[in-house]
């Protein structure tokens, strides 16, 4: 089966904050868990998550994970993200569609924060 990751992140009308993104996508290519990985953003940036979606299944893709680059599952999440998702899902019967939960309470994220506290501490001024 065919596995596709959308990287969904909420979008910035600045580039340079959207190419975190990019760079993550990128990075992700390299693990080689995915066939297909495409980068999408909610709301002042394209592609949107639909044409995403969109592009995934256009490669071949038989499973679509949806993956928010989210810290919380807020209303973005519950409310947009899902229905994002299922509205996929209808348009493609035959992928299938996946939400992955944002990245929120996953343990490996408080060692991120404790780095980046450390990487605080230690720089001049």
């Amino acid at each position: 089966m065919k596995k596709a990751l959308l990287l969904v992140a909420h979008g910035s009308r600045q580039e340079e904050a959207n190419a975190d993104l990019y760079h993550v996508v990128a990075e992700m290519k390299l693990l080689g868990q995915f066939e297909i990985m495409e980068a999408a953003f909610l709301e002042f940036a394209e592609p949107n998550i639909e044409e995403g979606g969109r592009r995934c299944v256009a490669l071949g893709a038989e499973q679509v994970v949806l993956m928010p680059y989210f810290l919380s599952s807020g209303v973005h999440f519950r409310r947009d993200l899902v229905s994002i998702c299922n509205r996929l899902a209808d348009l493609f019967p035959h992928v299938n569609f996946r939400l992955a939960e944002p990245l929120g309470r996953h343990p490996l994220l408080l060692q991120v924060v404790a780095e980046r506290a450390a990487e605080a501490l230690e720089k001049d001024g």
